[in-house]
């Protein structure tokens, strides 16, 4: 299953690439990962990122009953700290 999702959201990622930009160019090796995975009963749901530098990351989740995937892609805009 793990196989399947970094596939999905590296071909997605591979659709989306500007192919023109320097940067994009320079990372054509980039790897895609697990972030975090759970299952439960038949459904699966990813969070996965990639090494490219774009600050995306991406919710995939298994519909085990259908036997269908869905794909949400989402940008980074920040990461702050408040304190308690």
């Amino acid at each position: 299953m793990d196989d399947k999702a970094l596939k999905i959201v590296r071909d997605y990622i591979w659709e989306h690439l500007d192919k023109s930009d320097e940067l994009a160019a320079l990372n054509f090796n980039f790897e895609v990962y697990v972030v975090w995975k759970a299952k439960a009963l038949q459904n699966w749901k990813y969070l996965i990122s990639s090494t490219l530098l774009d600050g995306m990351y991406y919710e995939l989740t298994y519909n085990g009953d259908k036997q269908e995937w869905y794909l949400d892609a989402y940008k980074k805009f920040e990461n702050r700290v408040i304190p308690a």
